[in-house]
């Protein structure tokens, strides 16, 4: 029962295997996909409760573990629903699509139970070779040359980032002599002071910041999430990130409590970088995509915010903020799928009157763009609010008020894509069609993004629990 959800992944991802090698399977696997996404959540679940470690103790089973593979599962579900049509993904290519989507998936669960330094990185390249492999199978209707440019850019940046953290790994195996997570604590706190376990943990966590798209680790970001189509980015920029924070949450606490000033200074540099690069880079952008990928970098600056408290507050902030950030970034790119005709990019002037073509979009489009903004009363303003707040008792007065000056820059672009849809005429733009399932996705990430952000104790108390487990 520990190992259900991977279990199912797994044995799913084989029945995809056989699925991949039939003529014309597309809509068998979107089905099985979609079985396995769902069932993945039931499981999830259903273990929330269950403790224990697997494969001589280098895989653990507990409630942080399965918090985050719950999120992850419901995340896939919906982007399998909303993107079920999948415009703009090459006819002769969808069985292998939704294979690897499955076998991405697969590795982000096993990822966030890793507790062993060789399993994590397995399970770490499973995902993203998964990933590397979705970006170039869009159509070439929006021309072969971007999105086979973009899945180049995502695997050579992306082996230079794995490369970094396997010399981290070589480096901490140096100094404790183990791989396994649960000896590394006590003998990496008894040395967290040294420069060379600084730079140990430094070069570690580079694969996580990759994934998470910290600056200056985001270069893969403004090409990759143009250049792929829209339900492939809608899973690249909302699923793989909880995975990375999940483990970035697991990696600080080897310094936490007694942490060196240098991770904190670290996590500083990058949180304002990463918030200041982000989003002034999407203050001028009019592919949606692309501004949505520099914002996310500039939430990855928030993320950080917790962490470099370095107490199980922070972290469990950390972990509702990124839970809310699934949330709201779903509901943007379920809009995105819906607007675009046939899998093309999206810029902000598609969203013309968009209230008028279909009432429904418009308004999650609105929650959505809110909710990121930070404005009250959804999940983003309460995320910030704690975030903000814990980094001032932490005495990081200085960088609250450079976050709180980010957070008046996201408000301006987050705001003109809502101008756009609700002020403009539609100038002939056709009405946009949504079916049941889309339309029970669109308003059950409206009322969890209102409900996280309304009644945020209950979801914290959880995720403070979960991080516990873990300290």
């Amino acid at each position: 029962m520990l190992f259900a959800p991977e279990l199912l992944l797994l044995m799913g991802s084989l029945v995809l295997f056989f699925v991949t090698l039939g003529q014309g399977k597309g809509k068998l696997a979107k089905n099985i996909a979609l079985f396995l996404a769902v069932a993945s959540s039931l499981l999830s679940l259903a273990t929330l409760q269950l403790e224990g470690n697997l494969f001589f103790n280098a895989y653990r089973i507990d409630l942080f573990s399965q918090i985050f593979k719950f999120a992850m599962s419901i995340g896939l579900v919906a982007v399998l629903i909303f993107g079920s049509d999948l415009k703009g993904i090459n006819n002769s290519v969808r069985p292998e699509y939704y294979l690897f989507m499955i076998l991405s998936m697969l590795g982000l669960v096993m990822l966030v139970s890793s507790v062993e330094l060789l399993t994590l990185f397995i399970a770490l390249e499973l995902s993203s070779y998964s990933l590397y492999l979705m970006v170039p199978m869009r159509d070439d209707r929006g021309g072969l040359r971007m999105q086979m440019e973009a899945a180049i850019k995502y695997i050579l940046f992306g082996a230079v980032a794995t490369a970094t953290m396997l010399y981290g790994m070589s480096f901490i195996y140096g100094l404790t002599g183990t791989t396994y997570f649960t000896e590394l604590i006590p003998k990496l706190h008894v040395l967290a002071s040294t420069p060379t376990a600084m730079l140990a943990i430094a070069l570690f966590m580079t694969g996580f910041f990759y994934k998470l798209a910290v600056f200056p680790f985001h270069f893969w970001v403004p090409d990759v999430y143009q250049g792929a189509s829209n339900s492939t980015t809608a899973f690249i920029a909302s699923i793989p990130k909880l995975g990375a924070v999940a483990l970035l949450i697991r990696i600080t606490t080897l310094v936490a409590p007694n942490g060196g000033e240098s991770v904190v200074m670290m996590l500083m540099i990058l949180a304002v970088c990463s918030m200041f690069y982000g989003n002034l880079s999407a203050l001028v952008q009019t592919d949606v995509k692309r501004m949505l990928g520099f914002s996310g970098i500039a939430h990855a600056g928030f993320v950080m915010l917790g962490l470099l408290t370095l107490d199980d507050t922070g972290f469990a902030t950390s972990m509702y903020y990124i839970t809310g950030y699934l949330f709201m970034n779903l509901a943007c790119f379920l809009v995105i799928c819906k607007v675009s005709q046939n899998g093309e990019n999206v810029v902000i002037n598609d969203f013309s009157g968009l209230y008028k073509r279909s009432p429904l979009l418009a308004l999650t489009l609105l929650v959505g763009m809110m909710a990121l903004a930070g404005i009250p009363p959804f999940v983003g303003f309460m995320g910030k609010f704690m975030l903000l707040t814990g980094a001032l008792k932490a005495g990081h007065l200085t960088l609250v008020i450079l976050a709180a000056l980010n957070t008046a820059i996201a408000i301006y672009y987050y705001l003109s894509v809502v101008r756009v849809a609700f002020c403009s005429a539609p100038e002939e733009r056709p009405d946009v069609s949504v079916d049941l399932m889309t339309r029970f996705v669109s308003i059950s990430l409206i009322v969890v993004i209102i409900v996280m952000g309304v009644a945020p104790k209950q979801v914290l108390q959880i995720a403070t629990s979960a991080v516990r487990t873990i300290l």
